[in-house]
């Protein structure tokens, strides 16, 4: 049976791919490009031409290294143009706290400002700090143990990757490649990669969570993971109701994609439970810590925008309105939004006035709130320009309070 990765590698092999850029992954298996390929790892840090393995007679000198407590390695620095086509990485210490407190940044073409900056963890695929063996169309760990990317990555001028311990203990080994090939020409349709990640440990009731905050520029919203520490006091109501909602080019009060719900964005329905394809999937389903981190990856369909565009989703939950009633009463925070007596929706959301859900006319139906929450999300997206006017990554302390268990 073949793998989702040989698929997606046989499904990536035409002349141009879906991302609209040429493909450089190699084209038709018989076919010759006229390109370099070079890899960059401790073994040839330069990824120069015939010099690798310099060190112990070749016999695997510097296979990983060390990156101390508060100190940065450069992965990858090369000049002239090129496109990255898969990084690989582990590491000794994959904790949450370690996955956290790592930072992985990227600049393209000399720029001051990274077009990507994520903790480590979260950008190979999965949120919250926490690993599990998963193969998807962009990334991939086959054992819980490793870190792949597959996403092209091209650049006109140059390519600077850099690792930063952020964490206050050292971490002892760290093994890594970057595959990347370099070419003569460029062509202007080329897109930059940029990563946005950000957090938001208690989130504003009625107000939506940004996955990612407007970006202006012409480029392509690849897609996102998303990881929630559900708030305890909500016990085990659910909370994926909220719609996920992209304003394109020029859309201000109002999008012009709306999703449907949350597992509904992501392929599943009626709840959301542990599974992976290579667009969609939840990696984590941990109800015994009210965890929670899915993905998409708008491959198949493409988000495109011209101009500018904002993606968010909304931090919504539900149960039956007796349950949420008990809550309101309790004076745990929550806006009542609808209530869905098939086939009739009610509308009942006044964000000034809460709706009193004790009024007996209200039907005893499903009923859905909005709720805070700690929310988390990775964002993919392409560019037409090596940086963008996105606020700096969140500090260390905000990106590693409460890894485990959510608010508290």
């Amino acid at each position: 049976m073949i793998s989702m990765l040989a698929l997606w590698a046989i499904i990536s092999c035409s002349k141009e791919n879906n991302s609209g850029l040429a493909d450089y992954s190699g084209g038709n298996l018989f076919e010759f490009r006229d390109v370099e390929s070079r890899w960059s790892s401790f073994e040839n840090i330069t990824a120069g031409k015939g010099s690798g393995g310099q060190e112990n007679h070749g016999a695997k000198g510097h296979p990983c290294d060390i990156v101390r407590a508060g100190e940065s390695v450069t992965l990858l620095d090369v000049t002239g143009a090129g496109m990255i086509n898969r990084i690989w990485a582990t590491i000794n210490d994959r904790s949450p706290e370690m996955l956290r407190s790592l930072k992985i940044e990227m600049y393209w073409d000399l720029a001051e400002k990274p077009a990507v900056s994520a903790p480590f963890g979260d950008f190979f695929g999965v949120g919250l700090g926490r690993r599990t063996a998963f193969e998807n169309a962009l990334f991939a760990d086959p054992e819980g143990r490793s870190f792949n990317c597959f996403i092209q990555m091209p650049f006109k001028e140059s390519a600077r990757v850099v690792l930063t311990n952020e964490s206050e203990k050292d971490l002892n080994m760290l093994f890594y490649d970057i595959n990347l090939i370099k070419f003569r020409d460029w062509n202007a349709d080329y897109l930059y990669f940029h990563c946005y990640w950000h957090r938001d440990t208690a989130t504003t009731l009625g107000e939506d969570f940004q996955i990612l905050p407007k970006v202006s520029g012409k480029g392509r919203f690849l897609g996102s993971n998303i990881g929630i520490n559900a708030n305890p006091v909500y016990q085990n109501h659910w909370w994926g109701e909220g719609e996920v909602k992209m304003y394109v080019d020029g859309d201000t009060d109002l999008p012009t994609l709306v999703g449907t719900g949350t597992e509904d964005y992501i392929g599943t329905a009626w709840g959301q439970g542990k599974f992976c394809s290579s667009y969609t999937g939840c990696l984590v389903a941990d109800g015994e810590k009210k965890q929670w981190a899915y993905f998409r990856y708008h491959i198949p369909d493409p988000i495109y925008f011209r101009s500018d565009i904002k993606v968010t989703i909304q931090q919504m939950g539900g149960n039956q309105k007796e349950q949420v009633l008990a809550y309101q009463q309790e004076g745990i925070p929550l806006i009542p939004v609808t209530i869905h007596e098939a086939p009739k929706l009610y509308h009942i959301y006044d964000p000034d006035r809460p709706v009193d859900l004790s009024d007996e006319h209200l039907p005893e139906a499903w009923t859905n709130y909005f709720r805070s929450d700690d929310v988390s999300a990775t964002a993919y997206f392409y560019l037409d320009r090596p940086e963008n006017d996105l606020p700096p990554i969140q500090s260390k302390e905000i990106r590693t309070i409460k890894l485990q268990h959510g608010i508290k």
